[in-house]
């Protein structure tokens, strides 16, 4: 991941502040023309974020067509060290984002609720479900599934579980064939892969019998979903477990030897929260760029790049209601971060571990 800013601009939409008129979005108000207006005299908009740069191409090429003039700069940070170093910017008073956008659902509510952020009646607000806004500075932008990832030659379409229980079933009847062929977070190492597992955990007390399994194939642990995309695409693991649906359906889209479920008796729905610090530099493009992602157009450009949108009124593929468990952005994610809790998961998981490693 970069340290420093990318200016994310294509030739054939960089356009100057007098190539075209910016219009203010339909059905917003009259005074939204004084936050155009103030956002071009900012002229930039500084973005801290976690989705991959590519992904976000057309959404700022979109964004620069309607707001001509106003620059967008993008850090490509980890979720923990883009926690760390906008924390650490912001009490020395330094230069930084305006939009914090990530992943660790958890770790931005924190920031949220510890002061960073601050409030902004968005437009687009009536458009989101209730369960992806809190008190105004947070916004769930995106609701990505977390599944499964197979090698197709390795494990054939008819033996692809498809619920948690026949997960659990397939590892075990297979546990010597998949020894060091199963790859998952690292909940000790990666912020979204404990808190995956914490989901999974408050959703069904099944799931400890699950990581037994996965923790008898001696599994491979990864901080991030790069290298258990790549290992299963290589055939060194036959299958990932808890991957965010976004990254593996993108890589599917390219790579055939690869394929992506859902598994159907629940499959968590996470949702990547931006919002706007409370010392932003340049708080009227900050809102500006908000309210574009969580537009329909946005929403719909991220779509296409297999950002699942959070809107329900753009045209995208989704899971049944019945399926679907959303993380709500809210305060109970801050159960999280309460450090005893945390050390106690980790001391189970670590106990787990080494009770599979000894079978």
């Amino acid at each position: 991941m970069t340290r420093i800013f990318l200016k994310i601009a294509l030739l054939a939409t960089s356009f100057t502040a007098t190539a075209v008129v910016a219009q203010r979005p339909a059905n917003y108000p009259r005074s939204y023309d004084q936050l155009i207006s103030d956002a071009r005299a900012e002229r930039q908009v500084r973005i801290y974020g976690n989705a991959d740069r590519a992904e976000l191409l057309p959404v700022v090429a979109a964004f620069r067509k309607r707001y001509p003039g106003i620059t967008v700069l993008y850090a490509d940070l980890g979720s923990t060290e883009m926690y760390r170093r906008f924390v650490t910017e912001t009490r020395a008073r330094k230069l930084s984002a305006d939009i914090v956008w990530s992943s660790a659902m958890d770790l931005q509510v924190k920031l949220i609720n510890d002061g960073f952020a601050q409030g902004y009646a968005s437009p687009e607000k009536p458009a989101l479900p209730p369960v992806s806004v809190w008190k105004n500075m947070g916004f769930g932008v995106t609701a990505e599934p977390i599944g499964i990832v197979y090698n197709k030659r390795l494990v054939p379409a008819a033996q692809v579980p498809r619920t948690h229980a026949a997960l659990e079933t397939w590892l075990r009847r297979n546990a010597r064939a998949l020894t060091g062929r199963v790859t998952t977070f690292d909940p000790a190492r990666s912020n979204v892969g404990y808190l995956y597992l914490s989901e999974d955990l408050a959703i069904t007390r099944d799931t400890r019998s699950l990581l037994e399994a996965i923790a008898a194939t001696k599994p491979v642990l990864s901080r991030t979903s790069e290298p258990m995309l790549r290992g299963v695409a290589e055939g060194r693991q036959a299958i990932a477990y808890n991957v965010i649906g976004s990254y593996a359906l993108e890589r599917a889209r390219t790579d055939p030897r690869i394929g992506v479920a859902f598994l159907q008796d629940y499959t968590i729905v996470t949702s990547r929260i931006a919002f706007i610090a409370r010392e932003a530099a340049h708080p009227a493009a900050a809102k500006l760029f908000l309210d574009f992602l969580l537009s329909r157009e946005g929403q719909s450009l991220l779509a296409k790049r297999s950002l699942w949108p959070v809107r329900t009124d753009v045209a995208a593929r989704r899971l049944p209601a019945a399926q679907a468990r959303p993380i709500r952005v809210g305060p109970q994610l801050l159960v999280n971060l309460d450090r005893v809790k945390r050390q106690r998961f980790l001391r189970d998981w670590t106990a787990i571990l080494a009770t599979g490693a000894q079978q």
